[in-house]
């Protein structure tokens, strides 16, 4: 954690926000773990952010100060042609060109902009001619936090998905992602949703939103698991809500590990060309799935030489389909559904509201999905806190201005600087075949 100087307008189309909620998403564990030579001492994390705009460049006319705001992780302009599309993520004015890269992100890396996050307390707003949606006063943040990304997300996995009406899809993964999947699955209309994880807390949140569970514990053999509840088939569609750091990938995680120990410069350079995944899950959606089935990747993956079953993909006529959300195209689809009835149950997934200043402790509790810790919420600013023990508590932010911002530490060759979250886990890195 770091005080820094608050943010001002650079551009017309720049907005200035104060940050009320910020999501702590499993994308910025890649970042904590995996992506470190793309980081650099004093990046700003965070893509999850909402609060009350304070200031607007002279090109932005859509949105006032004093309105309430959440923003999209997707940095896009709204007017080229990829965002006409519907391809906000593919934002041709952003597009990091240096690495080859879609739209910029927020608080995401020198691969997408290194655009400073959301994870403070105040955020400078790029394109926000555009990006913002304003929702309306009253409701708790949460109620509309997940527009910034988990719904999002989790409403175009099920879309990529391609679930035949009165069909079956599995999830893979019920961390926030997943948990959104599989409700929307199930409201919209899935005969059968099945919901796959080893943490109970997680299990036990699916269960109790209507998805049948899998604990990955007591299955010896997932595909056959699911097969046979599915009439020897497999589900018509699963969703990989699990992306690169799978479990069950023991060779890419020791590989990952052995690309952390190198100086930034040569891991990153490894990793641009020779990268690999932790594929367990991705493999067992091919396994699984049906033939003529369709599976939809919304988990992160980064690797650029992953051995991919390619005969069995082809055998099985599987359909594939991935990629970023791109959130304003499913934003009029999903705003309507965020009411008092909640049909998709939003208000059941935070579980930890906690100030900013706990980040460190969140961050090391959320990778080791510890302390029932399956969405945290930061709240920027002092807040009036409920105990004093991290997992116990809840945070109020009152409107008091203070400068503090989570900064990513410093890392040189093969360690890290002790400060800052990094120093609460062993370094990680995407894997490269050496």
């Amino acid at each position: 954690m770091e005080n820094v100087p608050d943010p001002t307008i650079q551009e017309p189309t720049d907005a200035i926000i104060r940050v009320t909620s910020s999501g702590l998403c499993g994308s910025d564990l890649h970042l904590y773990e995996l992506f470190g030579p793309f980081m650099d001492e004093g990046d700003i994390l965070g893509h999850e952010p909402m609060g009350i705009v304070e200031a607007v460049g002279a090109g932005v006319h859509h949105i006032k100060p004093g309105d309430r705001v959440v923003i999209p992780f997707n940095v896009s302009c709204g007017d080229c042609f990829m965002c006409t599309e519907g391809l906000q993520s593919q934002c041709e004015t952003t597009q990091v060109h240096d690495y080859g890269t879609g739209a910029s992100l927020l608080g995401y890396t020198k691969l997408y902009g290194q655009v400073p996050g959301g994870q403070a307390e105040y955020l400078r707003v790029p394109q926000a001619h555009y990006g913002p949606i304003v929702v309306p006063e009253g409701p708790p943040d949460e109620r509309f936090l997940f527009l910034s990304d988990v719904l999002p997300t989790a409403w175009q996995g099920v879309a990529y998905a391609s679930i035949p009406k009165d069909g079956t899809v599995a999830v893979l993964g019920l961390g926030p992602i997943g948990q959104m999947g599989a409700r929307i699955a199930r409201h919209q209309g899935a005969r059968r949703v099945f919901g796959v994880d080893l943490v109970p807390e997680r299990l036990e949140m699916a269960a109790r939103n209507g998805i049948e569970t899998i604990d990955l514990e007591r299955v010896e053999n997932l595909g056959a698991e699911l097969r046979e509840r599915t009439s020897g088939r497999g589900p018509d569609s699963v969703i990989d809500a699990v992306g690169m750091e799978a479990h069950g990938s023991p060779g890419a995680q020791t590989m990952q590990t052995l690309v952390g120990l190198l100086p930034d410069p040569l891991a990153e350079k490894l990793m641009e060309n020779a990268g690999i995944d932790r594929t367990a899950a991705l493999l067992s959606a091919i396994d699984a799935v049906r033939r003529g089935g369709t599976i939809s990747i919304s988990g992160v993956y980064g690797g650029m030489l992953d051995p991919m079953p390619m005969m069995q993909m082809f055998d099985k006529q599987v359909n594939l389909r991935m990629g970023q959300a791109n959130v304003k195209r499913w934003i009029d689809d999903i705003m309507p559904l965020l009411t008092d009835a909640d049909p998709l149950a939003v208000a059941d997934l935070t579980t930890h509201r906690v100030p900013l200043e706990e980040a460190p402790d969140a961050y090391a509790a959320f990778q080791a999905k510890k302390d029932g810790t399956i969405k945290v919420v930061f709240a920027p600013g002092p807040c009036e806190v409920s105990a004093s023990r991290f997992g116990k508590r809840t945070c109020t932010p009152t409107l008091r201005r203070r400068r503090c911002y989570l900064r990513r530490a410093s890392r040189t060759r093969s360690t890290m600087a002790t400060n800052g979250p990094t120093s609460m886990l062993p370094v990680a890195l995407v894997g490269a075949v050496l």
